[in-house]
């Protein structure tokens, strides 16, 4: 079996992040992930320790995740953690925020939710009118400049806004880190519109946030039992019933290299295609699985017949 390296660079910068990350989305999160129903602050702690111990340190989080209750959560675990942790968050463009000082404002509050003096990597979350692509670029380089960030990256970034971004970043000698965008194996919009490409191009690396399509891709949704809440709308009854023959050969490629999980095989999936993934994990049963899509690598031609398989979806 064919295996990777276990950690990459971020970018251009001199930051060295694991293949695997934690998306932190549903800590403390209510509206979307029903936070409290089902899981607590004790087990979002069990699913940072279990990621600590396997050498997972990255974990990505925002200021309006759970409002600002995963970046207290996260701040909370970090002062009990005996190695080092990477620590990303992200700026929300509100229509209100006005200006680079908007978002040096919000970092701020982020650093004292987190209780740390920097973020290892900063991002802007979307982006989003009325102000433009440059003012939020310059803001990120002053981020830099002033200590409060090692990195800065974007999210939800076209092509050619990121491309933009680097250019600007670049007059301050400081080099885009990353794009966060969705990706996997039902969301490859970023393989055909060139930005997974453009992303090589530049050397940004790609951070895939929602790898396991909000949970499509675990093979624990079925026709019969849709997903709860927001995510139903997405991922329909007639949607699932699509995936199914994806699922099926994700389940015999996984036990062709020994028992993986569905869920490992979307991760690996994401990672043979240069793009770091960052799942989210609830509990330490979770950030466990999540594991599993580590240490190995799906062949060439299993990559295709993914691929394949999962176009008839598409």
């Amino acid at each position: 079996m064919e295996k990777m390296d276990t950690t990459i660079t971020l970018g251009k910068t001199d930051i060295q992040i694991p293949r695997l990350g934690v998306g932190a989305w549903a800590w403390g999160d209510r509206r979307f992930w029903n936070f409290g129903h089902g899981y607590q602050a004790a087990d979002l702690q069990g699913a940072f320790d279990v990621s600590m111990a396997a050498g997972v340190n990255f974990f990505d989080t925002a200021e309006v995740y759970g409002t600002g209750r995963s970046e207290r959560y996260l701040g909370s675990f970090l002062a009990s953690a005996d190695q080092p942790v990477i620590v990303a968050s992200k700026f929300f463009p509100f229509p209100w925020r006005l200006g680079k000082g908007a978002v040096l404002r919000a970092l701020r509050g982020s650093l004292e939710r987190l209780n740390l003096a920097r973020v290892d990597l900063y991002q802007i979350h979307w982006a989003f009118p009325p102000l433009a692509l440059e003012t939020w670029a310059e803001a990120l380089s002053q981020a830099v400049k002033l200590g409060l960030a090692r990195a800065v990256g974007v999210s939800n970034y076209s092509a050619e806004q990121m491309q933009q971004t680097s250019a600007i970043l670049a007059r301050h000698g400081i080099p885009l880190a990353s794009n966060q965008v969705s990706y996997s194996l039902l969301d490859r919009k970023v393989e055909r519109d060139g930005l997974l490409d453009k992303c090589h191009e530049l050397g940004v690396t790609l951070i895939a946030y929602s790898p396991l399509a909000q949970g499509a891709l675990t093979g624990k949704y079925t026709p019969e039992k849709p997903m709860p809440g927001i995510r139903g709308w997405r991922y329909s009854s007639a949607v699932l019933k699509k995936t199914q023959p994806l699922l099926g050969l994700m389940a015999e490629l996984g036990q062709a290299h020994g028992g993986k999980t569905i869920p490992q095989v979307a991760l690996n999936w994401t990672i043979c295609k240069g793009t770091m993934p960052i799942p989210g994990a609830k509990n330490a049963r979770q950030a466990q699985d999540n594991l599993g899509g580590l240490g190995w690598r799906l062949s060439e031609t299993e990559v295709a017949a993914l691929d394949d398989a999962s176009a008839k979806i598409q």
